[in-house]
């Protein structure tokens, strides 16, 4: 059996309900229903941040629920099937740390072959239009920063620079030229860092450095296929999109814990990093390996009145999940020729 789990970043904090469950601290009921569940198995995850973005699948005609639910942890574990393929539903949360953790609950506790992340999301490239679902090839996490004391510049060295320590490889935001007043400014420069990653197979703490981490080739071959499908382009009979959405491959995209509404920032990641996607979750998940993303908005806005995001969530999270659907139904075999290619 092919397995599409493929740890990269690793985000995690021990809270108490990870470590009761490392000491095999489930009440009885618990671990039986986990233990038959598990005979049902492999399944495949889908981790989706919240009930907005969940309700759209629930409603899904081709979603069955098996009407088995887990719970555990503070988290709910929804059983189910598309298109015939065992699948688990398990909502996270906001933000990276929750992503982490719903994650390495869903990896722990069940038998799992891949994972998948789907929602809403902002966007950076000028390119792409509201309601379009992206699929990224390579994510970062675009928060962790050297901040830089204020006279220092390009030509310094940072605190802790030198192997597997800080680096000036990957950029920098100068606050400076976001000024109306001149370039100087008391913020002075913030650079851009990798993440420490613990390899699987590697040796134990001995961490290896990334900024770009690649999502799982196949997965992301086979989504090449999903870009010809037709979307959803009007929320009612009077309010429609002015550019039909599209589903199309992205080279990067990004996360942080930070709710992007700005364009001076939006058009920084697009023009110096490439980026497609900017949302909240998405590099604190555990087990990387595909992630599709609707643009709700354009990040900052298309004017400095407007928010576009208030208007057409809803219908970019519709159509994320279509997209989702349809990459499940690859992978069930319903395409056996076309999945047969990519391994």
């Amino acid at each position: 059996m092919l397995t599409k789990i493929f740890f990269f970043l690793l985000f995690v904090l021990v809270f108490v309900s990870l470590q009761d469950l490392a000491n095999g601290a489930i009440n009885g009921s618990t671990k039986k229903m986990i233990e038959k569940a598990n005979k049902n198995g492999p399944y495949l995850g889908l981790v989706i941040p919240n009930m907005f973005e969940m309700n759209p699948l629930l409603s899904n005609p081709n979603y069955k629920s098996t009407k088995l639910v887990i719970d555990y942890a503070g988290r709910r574990f929804r059983f189910g099937k598309i298109y015939k393929k065992p699948v688990i539903l398990v909502m996270s949360g906001m933000g990276m740390v929750n992503a982490a953790v719903a994650t390495e609950l869903l990896l722990t506790l069940f038998e799992i072959e891949g994972v998948l992340h789907y929602g809403i999301a902002g966007n950076a490239n000028p390119n792409l239009n509201i309601g379009d679902v992206t699929i990224a090839e390579y994510w970062s996490h675009s928060a962790m920063w050297n901040w830089q004391r204020h006279g220092d510049g390009p030509e310094n060295p940072l605190p802790f620079e030198g192997e597997n320590g800080f680096t000036r490889e990957i950029g920098y935001l100068k606050f400076g030229t976001y000024s109306t007043k001149g370039e100087d400014n008391l913020l002075n420069n913030v650079w851009y860092q990798k993440e420490e990653v613990y390899p699987v197979d590697g040796t134990p703490e001995q961490t290896q450095q990334a900024f770009w981490i690649p999502v799982d080739s196949n997965y992301f071959s086979l989504s090449k296929s999903l870009e010809k499908l037709d979307l959803e382009d009007c929320i009612n009979a009077t309010t429609c999109l002015t550019n039909k959405p599209k589903v199309t491959t992205v080279h990067r995209g990004t996360s942080a814990n930070i709710y992007l509404d700005n364009a001076a920032y939006r058009n920084f990641l697009y023009n110096k990093f490439n980026i497609s996607p900017v949302e909240m979750e998405s590099a604190g998940w555990l087990s990387f390996v595909i992630n599709k993303k609707a643009l709700s908005d354009l990040a900052g806005g298309g004017t400095a009145t407007s928010n576009e995001a208030d208007t057409f969530s809803g219908l970019s999270a519709q159509n994320s999940v279509i997209v989702m659907v349809e990459f499940v139904k690859l992978l069930a075999g319903y395409n056996r020729k076309l999945l047969s290619s990519f391994w």
